[in-house]
């Protein structure tokens, strides 16, 4: 949630509270000592209406929603629950009350909010007009007289104050909003790999604690992949370091989308080492995730002429699978993933070796 939207939604709930205070001691002198229900069930009903939003502000500071319009029929319902008050006290029950000194109160309130320049200038100018047409409608020429100059006046200061409170208000959220983004972006500089754009080591141990951390109910395996280039000092030699780069990119590039697809966070965690996290319902099912890094790879058709065990670029893996909330650490289940690569490299390379410690390990290759 933005500044703005809570900055203003804090103001509605204290100047609603407030209101509402003011409003429901003002109809306790029309019901005990004037006898007049009527007087008192207006006062009782803005004061109710301003209890209310009062109490839905205080809701919606407690969530996440956030909506630049909402935030503004919120305050122009508040603004017209003052104006309902304050023509029925100054102007409709008391005609010869100058109905100005409650305006300015009335303008006054425009202070607390962050809005838009020209939104409160519908809001004052709706404020006058309304003012004026009652003023002259029921007021004497004397009184309306008087109530329509100092309504003007107290109207032309509230928008010469209102109008650079306002500047200065978005000034600084401006500046908030550009310290924030910054911040945001070193923060990203912190973790994003710069060469192929995945997460870094740093971003995969703090993923990686989460993860062990916080998982849905529905999920069962948290399941945990190292993968290696094979031969990949071999490809740098030959092709050149440019080369190995834009190798690096391309596979890069396929295990971001993983994300997006079968919903595997990936990072690169060193040189030609990759790192994979993701749940799974069912054990088995990792098996068609292993199978899709596979075939992805394979599909590059990266040439790779000097690699002992395919033409093309290939992928050493190793895979860790253990039950959720098993209480095994962070640090073992990545070692148990490592030794699992170090035996897929053993093993022939070019392939992908999957064991737990509720699971029989076996070999994955490009031709089962």
């Amino acid at each position: 949630m933005s500044n703005v939207f809570n900055n203003n939604l804090l103001s509605l709930r204290q100047a609603n509270t407030i209101f509402a205070i003011f409003a429901g001691g003002f109809s306790l002198y029309p019901i005990f000592i004037e006898k007049n229900f009527l007087m008192a069930g207006v006062y009782l009903l803005t004061a109710l209406i301003a209890l209310l939003l009062a109490i839905y502000s205080n809701y919606k500071m407690q969530t996440s929603y956030e909506n630049i319009r909402f935030i503004k029929i919120l305050i122009t319902v508040f603004y017209a629950n003052i104006i309902l008050f304050g023509i029925y006290l100054n102007i409709l029950s008391n005609p010869d009350k100058l109905a100005s000194i409650f305006y300015c109160f009335l303008i006054s309130a425009l202070l607390m909010f962050i809005n838009p320049p020209f939104f409160n200038l519908c809001l004052t100018l709706g404020a006058i007009v309304l003012f004026i047409v009652s003023t002259v409608i029921v007021k004497k020429p004397d009184d309306s007289f008087l109530d329509v100059v100092n309504v003007l006046i107290a109207g032309a200061i509230s928008l010469y104050f209102n109008w650079h409170i306002t500047k200065l208000r978005l000034g600084l959220e401006i500046s908030a909003t550009m310290l924030e983004d910054e911040r945001n972006k070193y923060f990203d500089q912190s973790t994003i790999d710069e060469l192929t754009k995945l997460k870094n080591r740093r971003d995969f141990l703090q993923t990686f604690q989460r993860y062990l951390s916080n998982y849905r109910t529905s999920d069962d395996w948290l399941c945990i992949a190292i993968c290696d280039i094979d031969f990949f000092k071999n490809y740098n030699d030959h092709y050149g370091h440019p080369m190995g780069d834009e190798c690096l990119r391309a596979i890069g590039r396929v295990l971001d989308g993983l994300m997006e697809s079968m919903g595997v966070y990936a990072a690169r965690i060193g040189g030609e080492e990759f790192a994979l996290l993701w749940f799974e319902k069912e054990a088995s099912h990792v098996d068609k995730v292993v199978f899709h890094i596979i075939s992805s790879i394979g599909a590059l058709k990266i040439p790779h002429e000097k690699s002992r065990v395919s033409p093309f670029v290939s992928l050493s893996i190793g895979i860790y699978v253990e039950r959720l909330g098993a209480p095994d650490d962070m640090q073992s289940l990545y070692d148990f993933a490592d030794k699992a690569l170090y035996t897929a490299k053993g093993s022939g390379r070019n392939c992908a070796i999957v064991c737990g410690g509720d699971i029989k390990e076996y070999k994955i290759t490009p031709d089962v």
